[in-house]
């Protein structure tokens, strides 16, 4: 079943005020460039690139918190060859495990799926927010789970025609709600 998010005219101009706090000013320097299947775009200015964490871990990036918040958002983009990583589907149920909604509202209350095209590659994309579940290792059945509350994640699955990236963009809510216009435009500039 489809949702239809409708937005009040305040939570509107939250989302605009947060944009255009974190837009890049006139003469900010480009961010480092990104290679996804042949198509690349720069990230903003402000992400600073990181040596990634693993080999499936094709780029890792630390965003700089908000003012109020406690840590860094952390954004990682994976590449398990052509064909590796599992379908859309199955990508968005185990994303979704990894968050608890808050009080009173389900899974799906809290997450907006949106799907679109980059050029020719079709790009599905997942905003979820509530109680993120970290876990390190992440897919160690006996890791410790740290509850993190007041999180949010951006998930993209940017799928070219050498394979699939996998996007994971997840830090404290106010710091996601200053980087979702960022993000946005990182993603729909790939050429």
């Amino acid at each position: 079943m489809k949702r239809t998010c409708t937005w009040t005219v305040l939570g509107l101009a939250a989302l605009v005020g947060a944009a255009w706090a974190s837009a890049p000013t006139p003469g900010d320097a480009k961010g480092e460039e990104v290679t996804l299947g042949g198509f690349k775009s720069r990230v903003p200015s402000a992400w600073k690139m990181e040596q990634p964490g693993n080999k499936l871990r094709a780029y890792q990036f630390r965003v700089p918190k908000a003012e109020g918040d406690k840590e860094d958002a952390e954004l990682v983009v994976f590449f398990f060859g052509q064909g590796g990583g599992g379908d859309t589907d199955a990508n968005i149920k185990r994303w979704k495990t990894q968050f608890q909604p808050p009080k009173g509202k389900t899974i799906d209350e809290v997450s907006r799926v949106e799907k679109y095209k980059v050029g020719k590659v079709e790009v599905v994309c997942l905003d979820i927010q509530g109680t993120y579940l970290a876990k390190f290792p992440p897919n160690d059945p006996n890791a410790k789970v740290t509850a993190k509350a007041d999180y949010r994640r951006f998930n993209a699955i940017f799928d070219t025609d050498q394979g699939a990236y996998f996007i994971t963009f997840t830090g404290p809510a106010k710091t996601m709600a200053q980087n979702k216009a960022g993000f946005d435009n990182w993603i729909k500039s790939f050429k």
